[in-house]
């Protein structure tokens, strides 16, 4: 996944976002000055409908306020969506802006996740052709074809292009290992093909964030859970029992354990991503975490699941009376 792919559905809404948003208008001009959208050539529908499709995509379904909307469009970089709308639109005033602005960075990112010199060929490859794509789709196809239109303006541009960056080189070395595996020589050894690209994953400068990110999500997500739930999974993934062993304690049939157990993980992976998407507020000694575009919530989950650092003894405690853990992971 290389951009902000879209995950719920505004058909999942319980109000008319549109019908409320009308009975904003005052508000709605507020925000519409702020992000100088008008500077790009931006008509203020447009970039209500920008504003829209953002709460839609950000916000947990249910009743919508006014307050609530206003709480988060406040919060929201709204220059950069303003920007980016206009990228995706083919502004040619944006589109220059964009290049001048933000081509630079994008190759002093690219260096930075494929840890090279700055300036270096391989660096300058992976950010133009990100650039060329972005350009190339808006002005080619149209706004409805453009990777803008995963951007919502809850992080800023700088961020989304960044983890857009690392998401890319992640897949190039996916395609890369997959293409290895299926290459062999002439006697159809698999394991003689060329080898192509690193064997190890870039080293992102945002590595840790992501993860201890992640692992609070994570901790968040299981204290939710219901007692019965937590401990099928405290038996399984802490324990390291098998499904019949877990029947036998929790009095279930192995099949019965084996379906509520892929329940279970669907439902925790589904919360640790709208805790990710939504942000958390500051607890317990731990700084307010604000919400992650998909590209970002993407690279917590690559970069966590081979993580060492996620101690599930802690977030999973065992009993006195269990041996050591067997390793498994949650996956």
């Amino acid at each position: 996944m290389t951009e902000d792919a879209p995950t719920r559905d505004s058909e999942n809404w319980s109000v008319d976002l549109p019908r409320l948003l009308e009975g904003q208008t005052s508000l709605l001009e507020s925000f519409y000055v702020q992000s100088q959208a008008g500077r790009w050539r931006v008509p203020r529908e447009r970039f209500a409908a920008a504003l829209e499709r953002s709460a839609k995509k950000a916000l947990a379904p249910g009743p919508a306020t006014p307050q609530k909307l206003q709480e988060y469009f406040s919060a929201l970089h709204l220059e950069d969506l303003a920007l980016a709308t206009a990228c995706a639109d083919g502004g040619d005033a944006a589109w220059e802006h964009f290049f001048s602005t933000y081509r630079a960075y994008m190759r002093a990112a690219a260096s930075a996740i494929l840890r090279c010199k700055a300036g270096s060929a391989e660096a300058c490859d992976l950010a133009d052709s990100l650039f060329s794509e972005l350009y190339g789709l808006a002005a080619g196809k149209g706004a409805e074809r453009s990777l803008f239109r995963y951007f919502h303006g809850r992080s800023s541009l700088k961020t989304w292009l960044r983890a857009v960056l690392a998401q890319r080189h992640i897949d190039s070395i996916r395609a890369g290992r997959r293409f290895e595996e299926l290459a062999g020589d002439e006697t159809g050894n698999p394991r003689q093909s060329i080898r192509i690209g690193p064997k190890t994953l870039p080293v992102d400068p945002h590595r840790e964030r992501y993860v201890a990110s992640f692992t609070r999500a994570l901790q968040t997500a299981l204290e939710r859970l219901e007692p019965r739930e937590k401990e099928s999974l405290r038996l399984y993934y802490a324990e390291g029992k098998t499904l019949a062993e877990i029947g036998r304690l929790l009095g279930e049939h192995e099949s019965s354990v084996s379906r509520h157990l892929d329940r279970v993980r669907r439902d925790l992976r589904q919360a640790v991503e709208d805790i990710l998407r939504h942000g958390l507020g500051a607890a317990n000694g731990f700084a307010a975490q604000p919400g992650l575009s998909d590209a970002e919530i993407t690279l917590c989950l690559e970069y966590s699941a081979g993580d060492r650092s996620i101690d599930l003894d802690k977030l999973l405690p065992r009993s006195k009376s269990q041996g050591p853990p067997a390793g498994k992971r949650i996956p």
